[in-house]
C-alpha cells in the first residue's frame, strides 16, 4: 500500500506492506537509523518519535496509521548545523552513556518542553517514565532536560549551568 507523511518537515511516500511498523518504515525505507528498535514489545521506549508533536513508541504504530501525519525523529532536531537545546543539554550534562535510549529520550524531552517550558524534576521524570535507560540512573537525563529548559532555542548556548 502507498503511504505518505511528513517526516522532519519533508514529504515522503513509499509503497509498504500494510503490517509494516512505523519504526521499520523509518529505519528500513527512509534509512533514518536514529530511531532505535529495542524490545519489540513497546516496553523500552527506544523507538520513540513524535507524531503531530506527541511522543509515540513507533513499534506500536503501523506506518499506514502515520499517513498524513507529521513525524519527528532525532535526525530532525538539529537544524542548519545548530543543535537543538535538548541535544545540547544531553551533551553538556552527560545525559547519555551507551546512547541507545537517547534519541527517544530527546524526543520525549522536546515534546515535554514544547508543552511545559519550565518543568520541575517530578514532571520530567513522569514524562520519561515510559522509557528505559539501563546506564544513567536517569539523574543526568533529568539534568539534561533542565539544562535545555534553562537554555531555550535562540538563547546564548555554550556555557554549562
Amino acid at each position: 500500500m502507498q503511504v505518505s507523511m511528513t517526516v522532519n518537515g519533508k514529504e515522503v511516500s513509499a509503497d509498504v506492506e500494510p503490517r509494516m511498523l512505523l519504526v521499520h518504515f523509518l529505519r528500513d525505507e527512509l534509512h533514518m537509523t536514529g530511531t532505535h528498535w529495542g524490545c519489540d514489545t513497546s516496553n523500552c521506549g527506544a523507538c520513540v518519535v513524535t507524531v503531530d508533536g506527541e511522543p509515540v513508541k513507533s513499534c506500536t504504530m503501523l506506518a499506514a496509521m502515520a499517513a498524513g501525519h507529521e513525524i519527528g525523529t532525532v535526525e530532525g532536531l538539529e537544524v542548519d548545523g545548530q543543535l537543538d537545546p535538548v541535544q545540547e543539554g544531553f551533551m553538556q550534562c552527560h545525559g547519555l552513556q551507551c546512547g541507545f535510549c537517547t534519541p527517544g529520550m530527546m524526543l520525549t524531552a522536546k515534546a515535554l518542553l514544547e508543552r511545559n517550558p519550565d518543568p520541575d524534576e517530578d514532571t520530567i521524570r513522569e514524562a520519561i517514565s515510559g522509557q528505559i535507560c539501563r546506564c544513567t540512573g536517569y539523574t543526568t537525563i533529568v539534568r539534561s532536560v533542565q539544562w535545555a529548559a534553562a537554555h531555550p532555542k535562540g538563547s546564548e548556548i555554550g556555557s554549562s549551568s
